[in-house]
């Protein structure tokens, strides 16, 4: 860990892993026995922050946006599952850090000897982890921590004045609206024959048989000597009809086109949010 960090630098602070993905926030930070240095944080995952994960501190510095740790986000929420009850027995640490593959500390053959004080900044009470709040030295008007309780690994709680309980999130779902295209239906152009009748005037001519007489006066007009006699002549009618052929023209073109009409249409949805309900015991009962 660079540098050496103070347990409330460390507090609500957010968790990032390597990858930059958050973690959660700090819940609580415990110390090393041997060296009263913060040596694990746990983060507050889980819906409301209901759940916490111990997360080891080996090799974290602190950024602008928050405290970066050197394990995955996905190792965090497969981390034993340990109660945050204030006191890490040796046994926890070693699965602990046999989970997160990291060495084991050494720690002082004496765990009791070294014990100190630790102290906040000036006007501000430390908390004893182990054992509540006493105070310690009440002529300088500072409250201090039993460092012996920090060095069995106690987890150091909010060190600001007044009691700090733990966030609640409230959520809310909201409508998420937008458009895809989807297939609606298919549209054909055929083309199919079909029969009907037509009427066309045609002028059409023919040959008529007349008759032309003509007076003969003068005998020397006729071609021959006359004689009675039968005598016939056959003349050929002509006539027009109508012929009827039939041939293919193009007479139309048609395609298909398609074009985009953008009109305007009314959604709606059901969406769940959540709601704030304070309850306090200690006002019912003064009813």
């Amino acid at each position: 860990m660079a540098g050496t960090l103070q347990p409330q630098q460390l507090m609500d602070s957010a968790v990032v892993d390597p990858d930059g993905n958050k973690i959660g926030k700090v819940g609580n930070v415990y110390l090393a026995d041997a060296t009263r240095e913060p040596e694990w944080i746990t983060v507050k995952t889980g819906l409301f922050g209901s759940k916490e994960s111990f997360v080891p501190l080996s090799g974290a510095n602190v950024d602008n946006d928050g405290i970066h740790v050197n394990v995955a986000k996905d190792q965090v929420s497969e981390a034993p599952r340990i109660d945050a009850d204030g006191h890490l027995s040796s046994t926890e640490s070693a699965e602990l850090y046999q989970h997160y593959g990291l060495p084991m500390p050494r720690t002082a053959p004496d765990a009791n000897a070294g014990r100190g004080k630790m102290d906040t900044s000036a006007g501000r009470g430390k908390h004893d982890m182990a054992a509540g709040r006493d105070k310690m030295d009440t002529a300088a008007g500072r409250g201090t921590q039993d460092a012996a309780m920090a060095r069995e690994g106690r987890s150091v709680a909010d060190a600001g004045s007044g009691t700090r309980g733990e966030e609640m999130i409230r959520s809310e779902e909201r409508l998420n609206v937008g458009t895809e295209q989807v297939e609606t239906g298919h549209v054909r152009l055929r083309k199919y024959v079909v029969t009907e009748e037509q009427q066309v005037t045609v002028p059409v001519s023919h040959e008529e048989v007349r008759l032309e007489r003509e007076p003969i006066t003068d005998a020397r007009g006729g071609t021959g000597r006359a004689e009675l006699g039968e005598q016939e002549q056959d003349v050929v009618l002509h006539a027009e009809k109508p012929v009827i052929s039939k041939e293919t023209v193009p007479v139309e073109r048609a395609r298909l086109n398609t074009e985009t009409v953008t009109e305007e249409q009314t959604v709606k949805g059901e969406v769940r949010k959540e709601q704030f309900d304070l309850q306090d015991d200690a006002e019912k009962r003064k009813h």
